[in-house]
């Protein structure tokens, strides 16, 4: 069976990308692991699958490179804004797409014809645990901020996160005890009141290049900490999004490019 895709990217958050108004997808989750493997599939973070909402413009159903499911991902629903317009799904540049986290707004600039950058209503931040959470992580005490954007993130300051050896801390912060159901994990450096730099590990597909969701976790816990001001740049491997949390709402909202790589035609 020949499965007709789409490979984006939000700052080189890579995902696969199926048009479920055209493609049958039946077991998404071994899908996923298939074609995000990268050398024997297609590469990506994970699996995006666009389909219909009767509460939204759209659906936007996500799975993480090992298969697990997963409820939002900030990168990711950037480039379904870019998918239905950039495709002719949608001529509108305000639209409603349904995730596992709830119903999230974008605005979609449009430069020449498609779209650039994606401005996209993330929701309430939301706080778990009394601040902040003690962690034992190989014999090390570490301070966390535990911050839900839909999906849970432990948020860790650090004086230098270029020297994380996070290929060995993540796998631990992913599946400690105290996250049942696992753990995305930002090791954030602040530069000044309106910069910080940040590296993250995803749960289910390990370090990626950006995390929008782990963006805004991160922001809100520089705010609590009153480290940067409430709008912030977040430097990431994969380029820099911008943060803004309205603390009056408790609403946050990020911004941030969206690229198409190439369509393709793959056998499953």
């Amino acid at each position: 069976m020949q499965l007709h895709f789409t490979k984006m990217e939000g700052l080189g958050n890579d995902y696969v990308y199926v048009n479920c108004f055209k493609e049958q997808v039946t077991n998404p989750t071994i899908l996923s692991r298939q074609i995000s493997d990268r050398h024997f599939g297609i590469g990506a973070d994970g699996l995006i699958l666009i389909r219909p909402s009767k509460r939204a413009d759209f659906a936007m159903e996500m799975y993480n490179a090992d298969g697990s499911q997963g409820a939002m991902c900030g990168n990711g629903i950037r480039c379904v804004g870019k998918y239905v317009y950039d495709y002719g799904l949608t001529d509108k540049t305000k639209l409603r797409i349904e995730t596992g986290s709830g119903i999230r707004d974008l605005i979609l600039s449009i430069s020449q014809g498609k779209v650039s950058d994606v401005t996209v209503q993330m929701g309430e931040p939301r706080l778990l645990f009394d601040l902040p959470v003690s962690l034992m992580v190989k014999d090390t005490m570490y301070d966390c901020t535990c911050v839900s954007m839909g999906n849970l993130h432990c948020v860790l300051f650090v004086p230098e996160v270029d020297v994380i050896r996070l290929h060995e801390l993540g796998p631990y912060f992913e599946h400690h005890s105290r996250f049942p159901e696992r753990v995305n994990t930002e090791f954030v450096q602040v530069i000044d009141r309106t910069h910080i730099k940040m590296r993250v590990w995803e749960r289910g597909s390990g370090e990626t290049l950006a995390c929008g969701t782990g963006a805004c976790a991160a922001a809100v816990a520089c705010a609590l900490a009153d480290k940067t001001d409430n709008e912030v740049d977040v430097l990431l491997p994969g380029g820099m999004l911008f943060t803004s949390w309205d603390r009056a709402d408790n609403e946050m909202y990020m911004t941030g490019p969206a690229n198409t790589v190439f369509d393709g035609i793959i056998e499953i």
